[in-house]
Parts: C-alpha cells; sequence; structure tokens
C-alpha cells in the first residue's frame, strides 16, 4: 500500500493578508525589532569582548558583558537626549 500524500495549497490572498497583518504590527510595536537589531549587534560585540580578554571569560559572560554595554551606551543616549530636550519627551 502507498502512502498518500495531500498537498494543500494556500491561497495568494490568504498569504497577502497575512503579510498586511505582520507589516501593520511591525508598524505599531517598535521594541521586539529593536530588541533583535540589539541582539544582532551583540553578535559582533561579543567577540570582540571575548578576545579581548584574552578567553578568560566563557562565551556567554562575554555574551552577557557586551548586551550590558549595549544596554548601557542606550540608556545613555536616551539621558542625554531627556535632560537637553525635555520638551520632546
Amino acid at each position: 500500500m502507498k502512502p498518500v500524500h495531500i498537498r494543500r495549497t494556500i491561497p495568494a490572498s490568504q498569504v497577502l493578508e497575512e503579510i498586511t497583518e505582520i507589516w501593520c504590527q511591525w508598524r505599531r510595536q517598535k521594541l521586539p525589532l529593536y530588541l533583535f537589531l540589539a541582539m544582532c549587534f551583540n553578535l559582533v560585540v561579543a567577540p570582540v569582548v571575548y578576545a579581548a580578554t584574552g578567553e578568560q571569560l566563557s562565551r556567554s559572560q562575554s555574551w552577557g558583558l557586551g548586551l550590558l554595554g549595549l544596554v548601557t551606551l542606550g540608556l545613555s543616549i536616551y539621558l542625554f537626549f531627556v535632560m537637553f530636550v525635555p520638551e520632546k519627551f
């Protein structure tokens, strides 16, 4: 007995609706995008931290240290703008 393969096709209109929904959610919610970009940037920062410490830190520790540095830099920039342009916030 041969196995029966059921092939389901998704209509193009449904795919277009899903893409539109994802686009609308992305436009409204910026935090997930910013977190994703920070994680991608940390993929560059973590190996630099790991190499700079002479391999005394583990990879997870250097990844966490790189992420901590990015958060500190982001907060510094945010507080700088809050102090000098308070009308915007």
